[in-house]
């Protein structure tokens, strides 16, 4: 992998000589099936399981859902030379997955132990590979060429690669998408203007903030958003 940055690097670099967003037109129209289907089947399931489902349940499963991101979490942080964020991950599985009850209950944060957001696409932002162009992926949703990439390698270093049964990855994964949308819902409230190029803004500012461990103004910081909202 490592012998093939310079490449990734020259390749993403040549690139981006045709601006952030040379595939514009096919974008929009991703996107536009992307909301569609947002709206027909993922808004629905959404709203249900946020209304079935009690707060210190929901609670919960958010919190095991992240723990087992700590996972890939941890190796990134390694990857990119952050030690001591590694080592703080690592103390976080630890806790949460015993004393928070397989990460039902988020003891780790309550003793100091700060909760990191990393993940492949952030790695290779480290090793010096730009982003490359916006591309938005079909259900997935916004992305560049180089997070989209990304997606491969995190998902070998997700813990859900060593389960022996479909049935449990699958249903993780399922959990995991639509607990992330319900997260999300009221977000269209505060969208404006045109909703592609809103995103498109949203998600840059937003990885820049991430890339930049929070060293940078993040004006389309979601959560603090919909938090202002409930």
């Amino acid at each position: 992998m490592i012998r093939l940055l310079p490449l990734l690097s020259i390749f993403f670099f040549s690139l981006e000589i045709l601006g952030n967003d040379p595939f514009e037109e096919i974008n929009r129209t991703t996107f536009k099936i992307n909301n569609s289907l947002d709206n027909s089947i993922a808004k629905p399931v959404a709203k249900a399981y946020k209304y079935i489902t009690p707060d210190a349940l929901e609670k919960g499963i958010s919190n095991v859902i992240f723990n087992i991101e700590d996972i890939s979490i941890c190796l990134n942080s390694i990857l990119q030379g952050k030690v001591k964020n590694g080592l703080s991950d690592v103390g976080r599985i630890i806790i949460n997955s015993s004393l928070g009850i397989g990460g039902i209950f988020d003891i780790a944060s309550s003793l100091g132990l700060t909760k990191h957001d990393e993940d492949f696409g952030q790695t290779l932002a480290v090793w010096g590979v730009p982003h490359g162009p916006y591309v938005v992926l079909p259900i997935l949703g916004p992305s560049t060429l180089r997070d989209a990439a990304s997606l491969i390698p995190d998902a070998f270093l997700s813990p859900s690669i060593i389960l022996d049964h479909e049935r449990t990855i699958y249903s993780l994964k399922f959990l995991d998408l639509i607990d992330t949308r319900a997260r999300y819902l009221g977000f269209e409230s505060i969208v404006v203007g045109d909703q592609y190029l809103f995103f498109k803004d949203a998600y840059y500012q937003n990885r820049q903030y991430e890339e930049n461990d929070g060293l940078v103004e993040d004006t389309f910081d979601i959560f603090d958003d919909l938090e202002d909202l409930d």
